[in-house]
């Protein structure tokens, strides 16, 4: 198990370095692009601690987090739709790059590369306090409510981090047409979110209740 564990870990985070600097660097026609390679740095080297952290202290949350298998043929597609995004976005931002549709000031990336780790840490905050997490619309055997930390402050804070982590990620790249693209991203997770909501609902005990006590979605006194 844990030798599996290790080496599904490790090819799904070599893959991701792979994919991710293809379809940078390629359309960007150079390695020569620093905002490509900070956005690298920012990246991986935080998700490998991440991963040599869970792998070592909760092995079963790494388990749940690798395993991309959506059963519910809404959210199936909500995931190519997201995938969609991430292709067009990324090479967008490479041909930009190259040839120079909307250059943003370096200030802009440097900016977004910190909002980028500060959306790390609070992501890092919601699996420590979440046990249940996963990447899957799922109710697990023995699953309880949480309701604490960020949980107190909105109903998904796991998501709240995504589109802070994934709104940057145009930004770093220094492209304005590519964060177009990812502006889609916002409205994917609503359309997510309703629809787990409403599992959560049949299948975790406690959840309308907990509804009513935490009344925003996503971002606390907007949705």
């Amino acid at each position: 198990m844990t030798t599996k564990l290790l080496v599904q870990a490790t090819v799904k985070f070599l893959s991701g370095i792979v994919l991710t600097a293809s379809l940078i660097f390629l359309p960007a026609g150079t390695f020569l692009f620093p905002n490509g390679w900070l956005l690298m740095a920012v990246m991986f080297f935080p998700m490998l601690l991440a991963g040599i952290f869970l792998f070592l202290k909760r092995p079963q949350l790494l388990q749940k987090r690798l395993n991309t298998k959506e059963t519910q043929k809404e959210q199936y597609d909500l995931i190519k739709l997201s995938a969609l995004m991430f292709l067009s976005g990324f090479v967008t931002a490479g041909l930009d790059f190259r040839f120079g549709w909307s250059a943003l000031p370096h200030s802009v990336s440097l900016t977004a590369a910190a909002i980028f780790l500060a959306s790390y840490v609070l992501y890092a905050e919601v699996l420590r306090e979440n046990a249940y997490l996963s990447r899957t619309i799922e109710v697990q055997e023995n699953q309880t409510l949480v309701d604490t930390g960020l949980y107190a402050l909105v109903r998904h804070p796991m998501y709240s981090a995504s589109v802070l982590m994934f709104l940057s990620i145009p930004l770093i790249l220094g492209s304005l047409c590519a964060f177009l693209i990812f502006l889609t991203y916002p409205f994917l997770i609503v359309k997510r979110i309703k629809a787990e909501e409403s599992f959560l609902e049949k299948e975790l005990p406690g959840y309308s209740e907990y509804k009513t006590k935490v009344l925003y979605r996503l971002i606390p006194y907007i949705w």
